[in-house]
């Protein structure tokens, strides 16, 4: 069966490909912008939808006319893979999966755009990335990719570092599994607890650079109040120049994002490692249906469980299961796994309280330890639903 995978490099280009990554930047965020427009105007006026072929036809014409000469230096797959994506994004409005498509900002935060390969003009050339129109560029070849490469998507993230992301089809291969049965119980002091009785603690990144998170976030605050001249009568400011010609403050502003991207990093780094460690080792793994997003709503709780990223985590151990033939079980979030004996089945309702981190069961005297029972329980349950 043939599958695809995903995989990022780090790319170094030199000026002259930087600046013509950022034009293409520019145009694919032109291109969606004058389909979105084209498309609401149509809606309006004729009250029809507009097919993204329509669209790619519109912006075939824009190429060759005199006024828009500079969408003719751009890679033309990567227009129509602009054009998709509005499509996409559509899609997901009609199918009530988001809201209604925005338009697309200039000064955002990360830029990107996709494109295909074709006629092979995707490739490796020993250390190098042959990618359309812009050449060979410099990569950082952290290992090798398999399969053949469908796409790939160029992007610069807030800091001003260059990614490549290579999206490759390739035959999938389950490894053999080794039969092991876990359960996982997460939390907040530590990362989570297996079945087995060990204990993951979280490196917590947003705990440990959150002091200098929030100096660097006042310096960034107090050079834009020092640029504001006046404020208009709804309370807009107006600043003395525009914030993007203040060198100062996108310098400041690239600091405070790679700190940012830091926190990013070493979370993401922490997650792989335990979730490729616990779908190779296991043949089953047991773990509860949280309802993260309406935990977040806990004021007292919601920074500790964003900075676990409890969801991503789930995520990965799905999608890297398929690859080691992993089966993960969801157990349901109303399970009370912390309260029930994993010896004798006898529910506690004193261990609801979450001060209760370890008890002596009533009915066959065994002393629990509150997350690893629950674990324990996690395990059994899931067992049972398979």
């Amino acid at each position: 069966m043939l599958t695809q995978k995903g995989y990022r490099f780090r790319i170094y280009p030199n000026k002259k490909q930087e600046e013509l990554i950022s034009s293409f930047f520019g145009c694919c965020r032109y291109v969606y912008n004058i389909c979105l427009t084209y498309r609401k105007d149509l809606y309006v006026s004729e009250k029809r939808n507009v097919s993204r072929y329509e669209c790619m036809r519109k912006i075939t014409l824009m190429r060759s006319d005199p006024e828009t000469p500079w969408l003719k230096d751009c890679d033309s797959m990567a227009l129509q893979e602009s054009v998709k994506d509005l499509d996409r994004a559509y899609e997901n409005f009609f199918g009530k999966r988001s809201g209604y498509p925005k338009y697309h900002k200039k000064h955002s935060s990360v830029q990107s755009y996709r494109t295909r390969n074709q006629n092979n003009s995707i490739r490796f050339e020993g250390n190098r990335l042959h990618l359309p129109k812009l050449g060979l560029v410099r990569i950082k070849k952290s290992r090798e990719v398999c399969g053949k490469i469908l796409n790939a998507t160029v992007s610069r993230s807030a800091s001003g570092k260059y990614f490549v992301s290579l999206c490759a089809q390739t035959e999938a291969s389950p490894m053999p599994g080794s039969g092991a049965e876990v359960g996982i119980d997460v939390g907040i002091r530590s990362f989570y607890t297996d079945s087995n009785g060990n204990t993951i603690k979280s490196p917590a990144p947003l705990c440990a650079y959150e002091k200098k998170l929030i100096r660097e976030q006042r310096k960034l605050s107090r050079m834009i109040n020092a640029d504001i001249c006046r404020y208009t009568k709804n309370r807009r400011p107006v600043y003395k120049r525009p914030l993007s010609e203040c060198r100062n403050i996108q310098k400041q502003r690239q600091k405070l994002a790679r700190i940012h991207e830091k926190i990013a990093d070493i979370r993401n780094d922490f997650l792989h490692k335990e979730s490729t460690k616990l779908v190779s080792e296991n043949q089953v793994i047991g773990i509860e249906d949280l309802n993260v997003k309406g935990m977040l709503h806990n004021r007292f709780l919601s920074g500790p469980i964003a900075d676990m990223s409890w969801s991503s985590f789930v995520c990965m151990l799905e999608y890297k299961s398929a690859e080691y033939g992993t089966t993960i079980v969801k157990v349901p979030r109303f399970y009370a796994s912390s309260q029930i004996c994993s010896c004798c089945g006898y529910k506690n309702p004193d261990v609801r309280d979450l001060t209760v981190r370890k008890w002596i069961c009533p009915e066959c005297g065994t002393n629990h330890d509150r997350d690893h029972n629950a674990a324990v329980n996690i395990l059994n349950q899931a067992l049972s639903m398979m």
